[in-house]
């Protein structure tokens, strides 16, 4: 059996970033759980921050910790900062067009809780489309599709390969020198979220059962603007670079509420905006909305062409009508705790990179937009420190039987149904402990059933959050505590 140089799982930014940067001579496979674009890259559209300059990193670093209620690693945040005009740079140099302005420059826009101009976009409000789409047509390497990792081959802190999925009853297992987590963070464990419905945090179960570390699994971010109006679980985002570029949150009666809970209004930090929104709705019975009106139609196509195009899809005339809208789970802090070069704590040779990762840099509340500048620079640095290290495995010291396991069963549909309405409901955006206590015991009792795998390790994952959620006692960023 083949001995790959580098496993990738995963095909977002972070894990289509490493298979960029990993030489063509390597032996690299990619294993994407659905179809490539079916990951959280492919639907972003706010854009990807960057220091502008050497000027700029000091307060980046700044707007970075504020935003994380200084939660955050602050030697994640100087890396992440030091190192984003370089990361931007090298995709320019690479080939990669983001917007200009007037002048053929590029044009950086504001979003929320940024103290300056700061962020790129592509094609108006398709950045993560458009990187994605780049970064496809920049790797040599393999890549497999509709393949789901149910098992990492860890011995003595040696992760030898993976064990996954390639239809409901077949599975194989592959060797690897090196293996790279990109698969992103869990949000169809909740009800309502923005996500791929590919990303459901099956990978972070599998750490939880070889012992690796989770952390910050309480820190779930909840976008504040999400179209209310349709009956499916993964909601269409309306981009934080609305209201960057000028549009506000009223109630029914036009009224502009947020500033009664921070000066900011809508530019306050997203974990702010969603439990003013939460708040405001539970105590007014008032429906939400976000306002366009102070945009001229003819800009507002050109800068925001996809969301003109998918609204007008749904009957609505932008800029001249308001949107329902109401908060949906969007984004893990949390994850597979790494070091600085994201290598996953206690391991030789098992790298995490993106969402599915927590190198600390979010700390308690992601700032806007650093989610694909994360995925640039710490997966250069992932694949950076491999190739320096050269490590290699020896496939015949791994002994553990690799089982078989089976993928779905019958009852896993109410299950996967009812956590996702748990996490929902006692796991979001205000929490208390009595709820959180009695969902982990739920989810408890789901964990003593025959379930499937993919099941199995999605229990564990939400149970990791629930866990971590009552071990934090008093309220930090996006970890709301109801007094």
């Amino acid at each position: 059996m083949v001995v790959y140089d580098y496993i990738i799982i995963g095909s977002g930014i972070a894990g289509l970033n490493a298979a960029r940067l990993i030489p063509d001579t390597k032996n690299v496979l990619i294993l994407c759980k659905k179809e490539p674009w079916e990951c959280n890259t492919f639907w972003a559209q706010g854009g990807i921050a960057t220091a502008v300059d050497k000027k700029d990193i000091p307060d980046h670093i700044k707007d970075t910790l504020v935003a994380g209620v200084y939660h955050n690693n602050k030697n994640a945040v100087l890396v992440l900062s030091e190192n984003s005009r370089k990361a931007i740079d090298n995709l320019i140099e690479d080939g990669m067009n983001f917007d200009l302005n007037d002048k053929g420059e590029l044009a950086f826009t504001k979003e929320a809780a940024h103290s300056r101009s700061r962020i790129l976009h592509a094609d108006g409000d398709a950045t993560g489309r458009m990187i994605h789409l780049f970064l496809m047509g920049k790797f040599p390497h393999k890549l497999e599709t509709n393949c789901v990792v149910n098992d990492l081959l860890i011995q003595d802190d040696i992760c030898y390969g993976v064990k996954y999925f390639i239809n409901e009853t077949e599975e194989k297992v592959a060797f690897a020198h090196n293996t790279i987590i990109a698969s992103g963070g869990v949000g169809s464990i909740y009800k309502y979220h923005t996500n791929s419905t590919a990303v459901a945090g099956e990978v972070q179960g599998i750490c939880v059962e070889k012992g690796l570390v989770l952390k910050d699994m309480e820190m779930m971010q909840f976008h504040p603007t999400v179209f209310k109006g349709t009956s499916f679980a993964r909601k269409t985002l309306l981009s934080e670079a609305l209201r960057g570029e000028g549009a506000y949150i009223v109630d029914d009666n036009d009224r502009r509420f947020l500033f009664h809970y921070h000066k900011d209004g809508e530019l306050a930090p997203r974990d702010v905006v969603s439990r003013s929104i939460f708040d405001y709705h539970k105590k007014t019975g008032s429906n939400i909305y976000l306002s366009f009106d102070k945009f001229e139609k003819k800009w507002f196509r050109k800068r925001f062409p996809n969301i003109y195009a998918n609204f007008e899809d749904l009957g609505y005339d932008l800029p001249f009508e308001k949107v329902p809208i109401s908060p949906a789970f969007h984004y893990a802090m949390g994850g597979i705790a790494t070091d600085i070069n994201a290598k996953v704590l206690n391991t030789k040779n098992l790298y995490a990179v993106g969402e599915a990762a927590c190198t600390g840099v979010h700390g308690a509340n992601r700032l806007a937009s650093n989610s694909l500048l994360e995925g640039l620079v710490f997966s250069k640095l992932a694949v950076e420190n491999s190739l320096k290290e050269e490590f290699k495995i020896d496939k015949n010291k791994y002994i553990k039987e690799i089982k078989k396991c089976i993928r779905n069963k019958s009852i896993d549909k109410p299950i996967k149904d009812r956590v996702r309405k748990l996490m929902w409901e006692n796991a979001a955006i205000v929490r208390d402990f009595d709820s959180l206590k009695e969902a982990l015991s739920e989810i408890d009792e789901f964990l003593k059933e025959d379930v499937g795998r993919l099941l199995y390790l999605r229990l564990l994952t939400a149970k990791s959050i629930l866990k971590a959620a009552i071990d934090r006692k008093k309220s930090l960023g996006a970890h709301f505590i109801k007094e």
